[in-house]
C-alpha cells in the first residue's frame, strides 16, 4: 500500500535508494544502467562530486530568496554562463523550475512582446504534430502529442499544427533530402498564409524531436528554411531544446548544428542534470528590449523561479561539462552507440529505423520492416520492452503512438555524458536481449 499517487495507479515502481555514475540501485540491491538518463535528464550520471559540493556550499549560504525581493549570486552567475554559451542574439535568461514552465513562459513572452510593440492581433501559435512541449495547459496545447492532449482538449487554447520533419515516415520514395526539407518547411508557410501571417505570433518546434517520436533529427536545411519563413512574416521562432539541448546531441545547443538562432529557446533537463529541478528561457535582445522599454516587466512568475539551490546545481553541471570535456565524449560515445546499434539491430526484422545525434538515439519498431507497418496497439510493445529491459537491469525510454499519437512504437536512448565504451556495449547487449524477449529475434 502506498499513499503516493504514482504515474500508474495499478503498479508500484521499485524503490530507488542510491545511485552512482551510470547506475541506480533499488531497495533489493539490484543495479540498473540508466541508459535514458531518466527522461534525458541525468547528463552527468548520478552523484557527481563537484555538483554535490556546490549544493552543500549553496545550502550553507542561502537556500531560498523570493525573486520579488532579491536576486542571488548563484542565479546571476548561471545567467552569465548560459548567455556566454548561447546562440547569437540570445542575451537574457528567465529561470524557471522545469521544461513545461519554460515553454509556458516562452509562449506568454511571445504574446506580450507583440502587445508591447503594438501588434496585439498576433495570437496564433503554430507547432508540429508528434512533438511534445510539456504538460501544463498552454504547453500541452502547443504540443502535438495526441495521446496526452486527447482528454484535455476542451481545456486547451486553440493552436495549429503541421507535419513534422520525419524522414522515415514522410519522405517520399526518390525524394532528395533537400527536396523533402523544402516540402516539410513549406508546410509552415502554407499554414501562415491560411491563418493570415499577421495573426501568428510564434512557431514552436523541437530541434530534434524527443520522447513523442523518438530522437527524430531534421533533414538537410529544414531549419534554415524555417528561420527564413519566420523572418519573412515576422513570426517568432521558439525552439524547444528541453530534451535535446544542453549537450545531448553533441553540441551544447542542438540548433548549432542547424546554423540558426531562435528568438526564444527553452532548456531544462540537462541544464541541472537532475540534481535540482530547473529550466530556463533564453531570450533575444529584441524581445527583452521591447518589454523593458514598454511596460518594464514580464507579466508572469513562479514562486521558485531563480531558486538559489537550483541555480547552483545548474551552474555546477554546466561547468563540469566544460571542464571535463564531456561534449567530446558525447560525440565519441554517440558515434560508438550508433555503430553498435546498427551492428546489432540494422538487419533486425522488427527494427524499422535507427536515428539520432550524439547520445540521443531512437529505434523505431515495426511489425513488418518492408512495409513499415507498426505493431497493433493492443500488443503494447513499448510497455513490454520496458518491462523486459528493467528485468535485465536496463533503463530505457520506450513510447507508443510514434506515428500519429495512436500507432507505432519506439525506444529512446539518452545515456549520461560520462558513459564509457564498456557501458555502451552493455546497453546494446541488454537492449538486444530485451527486444528478443519481447518481440523474438
Amino acid at each position: 500500500m502506498t499513499r503516493l499517487m504514482h504515474r500508474s495507479l495499478l503498479t508500484k515502481p521499485p524503490v530507488a535508494v542510491v545511485a552512482r555514475g551510470v547506475e541506480i540501485f533499488d531497495a533489493d540491491g539490484r543495479a540498473y544502467i540508466d541508459a535514458s538518463g531518466g527522461a534525458a535528464v541525468s547528463c552527468l550520471g548520478h552523484g557527481h562530486p563537484a555538483v554535490l559540493e556546490a549544493l552543500h556550499k549553496q545550502l550553507d549560504r542561502i537556500a531560498y530568496a523570493h525573486t520579488g525581493f532579491f536576486t542571488t549570486e548563484a542565479a546571476e552567475r548561471l545567467g552569465e554562463r548560459l548567455i556566454h554559451d548561447a546562440p547569437d542574439g540570445l542575451e537574457h535568461v528567465y529561470l524557471v523550475s522545469g521544461g513545461s514552465e519554460a515553454v509556458e513562459a516562452a509562449l506568454k513572452m511571445a504574446r506580450q512582446y507583440f502587445v508591447e510593440i503594438g501588434q496585439p492581433q498576433r495570437r496564433h501559435v503554430v507547432a508540429r504534430r508528434q512533438s511534445y512541449h510539456g504538460n501544463t495547459l498552454g504547453a500541452l496545447a502547443a504540443g502535438g502529442n495526441e495521446w496526452r492532449r486527447e482528454q484535455f482538449r476542451p481545456l486547451l487554447i486553440e493552436t495549429h499544427h503541421i507535419d513534422p520533419c520525419y524522414a522515415y515516415r514522410f519522405q517520399q520514395e526518390g525524394e532528395s533530402d533537400e527536396g523533402y526539407a523544402a516540402r516539410a518547411a513549406g508546410a509552415l508557410e502554407e499554414k501562415l498564409l491560411e491563418l493570415g501571417p499577421e495573426t501568428v505570433m510564434a512557431f514552436v518546434a523541437e530541434t530534434v524531436v524527443g520522447a513523442t517520436a523518438g530522437a527524430v533529427p531534421p533533414v538537410a536545411d529544414y531549419f534554415r528554411r524555417i528561420r527564413e519563413i519566420c523572418d519573412r512574416y515576422g513570426v517568432l521562432l521558439i525552439l524547444d531544446e528541453v530534451m535535446c539541448g544542453m549537450g545531448r546531441t553533441g553540441t551544447l545547443h542542438a540548433c548549432e548544428q542547424e546554423n540558426i538562432s531562435p528568438d526564444l529557446m527553452t532548456i531544462a533537463k540537462g541544464l541541472g542534470g537532475g540534481f535540482q529541478p530547473i529550466g530556463a528561457v533564453l531570450v533575444s535582445g529584441v524581445i527583452y528590449d521591447a518589454i523593458r522599454q514598454g511596460t518594464g516587466f514580464f507579466q508572469h512568475g513562479h514562486t521558485y523561479m531563480g531558486h538559489p539551490m537550483a541555480a547552483a546545481a545548474g551552474l555546477a553541471v554546466q561547468e563540469a561539462i566544460h571542464q571535463e570535456g564531456l561534449l567530446e565524449n558525447v560525440r565519441n560515445m554517440g558515434a560508438l552507440l550508433e555503430q553498435r546499434l546498427r551492428a546489432r539491430f540494422g538487419n533486425h526484422h522488427h527494427v524499422g529505423d535507427i536515428r539520432g545525434r550524439g547520445l540521443f538515439y531512437g529505434i523505431e519498431l515495426v511489425a513488418e520492416r518492408a512495409t513499415k507497418k507498426p505493431f497493433v496497439r493492443e500488443k503494447k510493445v513499448n510497455s513490454v520492452i520496458k518491462r523486459e529491459a528493467m528485468a535485465r537491469g536496463l533503463m530505457v525510454y520506450p513510447m507508443g503512438g510514434t506515428i500519429d499519437g495512436a500507432n507505432g512504437d519506439h525506444v529512446l536512448l539518452a545515456p549520461p555524458f560520462i558513459v564509457s565504451e564498456g557501458d555502451i556495449e552493455q546497453i546494446v547487449v541488454r537492449l538486444g536481449d530485451a527486444l528478443e524477449a519481447a518481440l523474438g529475434s
